[in-house]
């Protein structure tokens, strides 16, 4: 398989493309490629073209921009906002957020989101990794952190809310009990405006969402609450089963 790699800059072809120091080690002493091999570069706004390595240093390397393979395409301007878990489920959210195809990753402080101090800069390189194996021609930004109450003080007007919401209105049963429980997502997205001005799809810490939280989400017009079947499912995978099910309803998913 061709290595795709992705450049933060300009590509243009028949002139060369600069690679970091990690790309070029990458290269070399992981993937054991040389001087002539082929590559696919990608800059998140120009498409994919293809390459060959020209030099491969120990600190840096340079490639050969050749013709266009793809040309950019749109993709849906979908948001992930979580409440982070422990590193190894949160580095998989990342991981798999980026190829089921979010354009952003919000991690988001609620009442009871219990996580260490998030590492950004990791988060990214995880971002960018998995868009590079995944075929993607852009790359999902990683956010830093932000409370709960100011991700709705500052929503952007237009954009629609997925609220992935599993509880009931029973405050003295486990997760609420069965009254008022939301609809099933794809039930729920069924009357949902396609048009707007972009999604998010949030989902909550491994306790939940609190009371507070929930009613006060419940009362935003942008949202649409919804629930993700009969099962407690772990926090990861709530994430990723949400983004699925948004992209096979609203995404591109529904292309051929």
């Amino acid at each position: 398989m061709i290595p795709r790699l992705y450049i933060d800059g300009p590509l243009h072809s028949g002139l060369p493309a600069p690679l970091s120091a990690e790309q070029a080690h990458y290269l070399k002493n992981v993937l054991r490629r040389a001087e002539g091999d082929e590559l696919r570069l990608f800059n998140g706004k120009d498409g994919e073209f293809a390459a060959k390595i020209v030099e491969l240093k120990k600190k840096m390397g340079a490639a050969q921009v050749g013709e266009r393979t793809r040309e950019q395409e749109a993709e849906p301007d979908l948001t992930l906002c979580f409440a982070p878990v422990k590193r190894g489920p949160l580095e998989v959210i990342v991981q798999k957020a980026v190829e089921v195809g979010a354009a952003r990753l919000q991690p988001v402080i609620t009442e009871r989101t219990v996580a260490p101090k998030l590492n950004i800069e990791r988060l990214q390189a995880i971002a960018t990794e998995a868009a590079e194996q995944c075929g993607r021609l852009t790359i999902t930004s990683v956010g830093e952190p932000i409370r709960f109450a100011k991700l709705l003080d500052e929503w952007p007007q237009g954009r629609r809310l997925l609220f992935c919401d599993e509880a009931g209105d029973d405050e003295n049963e486990e997760w609420g009990g069965r009254e008022g429980r939301a609809l099933p997502v794809l039930e729920a997205l069924k009357s949902a405006n396609s048009n707007s001005e972009g999604w998010a799809v949030l989902t909550g810490p491994e306790g939940g969402f609190s009371v507070k939280e929930r009613s006060e989400l419940r009362a935003k017009p942008f949202v649409t609450a919804a629930t993700l079947g009969p099962r407690i499912l772990r926090a990861d995978t709530a994430a990723i089963a949400a983004l699925v099910l948004w992209q096979a309803a609203l995404g591109d998913w529904r292309k051929s």
